[in-house]
């Protein structure tokens, strides 16, 4: 089947760049020293696992419980949720997951490590993931700070629970160079940030408490696939990162473009969609309609990026269109404005890059795997599921 057999609006993956990406990200992994446990939530594709899996990574990251079910099901059982986990709802879940998975969880406050202490046995302890906020202000404990050590200790003491490692995501790394910076150097700066800050906090933790397991065995995570640009790892008290997490990096995105991550012609992920009603202004402006809008792009916006995306003229060589700019979304259209006269006709197809992949897949119930005009399999999308 080709391209243009397929309705519209679908999501494409270009198999060429998908696997060049999974094999440079691996690489990265290998010559660094460190397991690489991609982030699922990008692709939550099994198909797409399976290849990172068959590329050398030792397990699966997931944002939520629904992900790691369904991965589980699918066969893979080496899974770390990476999130905080609460609730005697979402405890029970892992308890049943775990008898055919091997699963850790993220905890950082003091009531989600109590909650966590009463679901689990002595028996039949769950590991943990202690985590860390290395900059981007999100979830964790500061690894300066006076909550670490408290949060570390309540974990340790706790019988049915294991301290396995620290985890943090440099989500600043999203947030671009400042004024005094170029990409590169907002990208490494943050990469530091990210590598230094939890080694710091992983050596506290052996310095100030007496962890379970030896430091060769304790888990240091980090994630953020632009924060991987340029990491380099290092050790600190004899402590080394164990473990990268990035998940965008299989598709990349706009936002990953225009951060300076990565070429244009990386972007593995593609819009496909067709112009569905084209209008002059009175300015002189074309305003052109496609039958893609919030439902398929997210309204996402990122540093250095313009509009809701990047229109392709040349696909294959992965040329920006120059003069159209997708300034607005509505649920089920993409507003593009085309300065002058539009090329672009009722009925054309076109390829857009969208700025957050990982928001963008989590819509569709199927990725279309294409070699060049070719479509050559079709990947379910794991779904939300509902639990009663």
């Amino acid at each position: 089947m080709l391209i243009d057999d397929l309705p519209t609006p679908a999501l494409l993956v270009d198999t060429t760049r998908l696997a060049a990406n999974i094999d440079r990200m691996q690489t990265k992994a290998d010559a660094q020293d460190v397991n690489l446990r991609p982030h699922a939530k990008t692709h939550k594709s099994p198909d797409i696992a399976t290849l990172q899996r068959e590329a050398g990574a030792v397990g699966l990251t997931v944002a939520t419980l629904d992900e790691a079910e369904q991965f589980a099901e699918a066969g893979f059982t080496d899974l770390t949720i990476a999130y905080p986990m609460v609730g005697a709802h979402a405890h029970e879940r892992i308890r049943a997951l775990r008898k055919h998975a091997s699963v850790r969880f993220c905890v950082d406050t003091e009531a989600g490590i109590a909650q966590a202490a009463r679901a689990y046995s002595a028996d039949n302890p769950a590991r943990v993931l202690l985590e860390i906020d290395t900059g981007h202000g999100r979830c964790g404990v500061k690894p300066d700070g006076d909550v670490l050590i408290p949060r570390a200790r309540q974990i340790i003491e706790a019988e049915s629970l294991r301290l396995a490692g620290v985890l943090t995501h440099a989500g600043q790394s999203y947030a671009g160079p400042d004024a005094s910076e170029t990409p590169e150097e907002a990208l490494r700066r943050v990469s530091h940030q990210e590598t230094h800050r939890i080694l710091e906090a992983a050596a506290r933790i052996y310095s100030e408490t007496s962890p379970p397991v030896a430091t060769a065995d304790f888990t240091v995570s980090i994630g953020s696939t632009p924060s991987m640009r340029y990491f380099e790892n290092t050790e600190h008290e004899g402590l080394r990162i164990t473990e990268i997490r990035p998940g965008n990096y299989v598709f990349y995105d706009a936002m990953q473009h225009t951060l300076g991550v990565c070429p244009l012609d990386h972007c593995a992920l593609t819009a496909y969609t067709q112009v569905v009603s084209r209008h002059r202004m009175p300015n002189g402006t074309e305003r052109v309609f496609v039958d893609a809008g919030k439902k398929v792009f997210t309204t996402d916006t990122g540093a250095r990026t313009s509009g809701f995306g990047i229109a392709l003229y040349n696909a294959a060589f992965m040329r920006e269109h120059p003069h159209v700019q997708i300034t607005n979304l509505s649920e089920e259209h993409g507003w593009m404005q085309v300065p002058g006269g539009a090329t672009m006709g009722v009925g054309d197809r076109l390829r857009i890059v969208p700025n957050h992949a990982c928001v963008t897949v989590a819509t569709q119930p199927v990725l279309y795997a294409v070699d060049r005009d070719e479509v050559v399999d079709t990947w379910p999308v794991l779904q939300r599921l509902r639990h009663t």
